[in-house]
């Protein structure tokens, strides 16, 4: 018996693939989930808490969008976070593929989804906030582990003053750390600003600035939505080692849009 020719063979992949994709998408729940999906990765517990749906269920739809490349996994420690896939399994699906997400971002959460996601940001901010408050006096050994200041900082101060060589009114600092490269913006804006969420790492990056006299330097309990950010102010807003930190890393990028002068600049670097 002669075996099946290559043309076959993706002919019948390129059909099965199909199938999934039809699959996949003829299921409301699972749309939901495409949805919420749409900004953030989640963890199947955060998932079944945000649409109300039970952990072997919400396995079941997971595997299914799995199956149809509109999604994939990591594993990080003992759960696994699922996040949108944006390459489609196969080059002529894209279409449909790009479809099926793009009509998912149309599907409006009700009131109680709504609520059980910002609870789950909540949670995200509040784990944030606890790990901070115990390790504050340990983050910058912990940040050398990791990265030490001095790989990323002199190039986000050089990326800054190419961009903006004569400074500007107002530089914003989201997650400051213990205040290093506030002493770097001092210098080249009339003021800055510098926001956190944990209470014990504004206090050591207070430190630091006044240590290093830098007097133009503001300090607020908060994020990147607090009040005291005016919109359209900021001719800078810098975000260094901190998106693998906050609930929701998708929103630092609106927040920032929101807060920068038309032209302003977003600084950023991660691991």
């Amino acid at each position: 018996m002669n075996s099946a020719s290559p043309a076959n063979t993706a002919i019948s992949a390129s059909n099965d693939q199909l199938l999934q994709l039809c699959k996949a998408g003829s299921d409301m729940l699972r749309l939901q989930v495409l949805r919420v999906l749409s900004r953030d990765a989640y963890s199947v517990q955060e998932l079944c808490h945000i649409l109300d749906c039970r952990q072997s269920g919400m396995s079941h739809h997971l595997k299914t969008l799995t199956a149809a490349g509109l999604i994939t996994k990591r594993r990080e420690g003992n759960s696994l976070f699922y996040r949108r896939s944006y390459a489609a399994a196969l080059p002529d699906l894209a279409p449909l593929h790009d479809a099926l997400q793009s009509s998912a971002d149309l599907i409006q959460l009700d009131f109680e989804q709504q609520q059980r996601l910002q609870q789950v940001y909540a949670e995200r901010a509040e784990r944030c906030q606890a790990f901070f408050a115990e390790h504050a006096s340990e983050f910058g050994e912990q940040q050398e582990q990791m990265v030490a200041f001095n790989v990323y900082g002199q190039s986000c101060m050089e990326l800054l003053r190419n961009s903006q060589p004569q400074g500007g009114e107002l530089a914003i600092e989201i997650g400051p750390g213990e205040g290093a490269f506030l002493a770097e913006l001092s210098p080249h804006y009339r003021k800055v600003v510098a926001v956190d969420n944990a209470q014990a790492m504004l206090n050591r990056a207070s430190e630091f600035a006044h240590q290093h006299q830098l007097d133009n330097v503001a300090l607020i309990l908060g994020d990147s939505r607090s009040e005291q950010l005016q919109p359209n102010n900021a001719d800078c807003v810098v975000c260094n080692m901190v998106l693998h930190h906050v609930p929701s890393p998708a929103d630092i990028f609106k927040d920032a849009a929101r807060l920068l002068k038309p032209g302003g600049l977003f600084c950023v670097s991660d691991l």
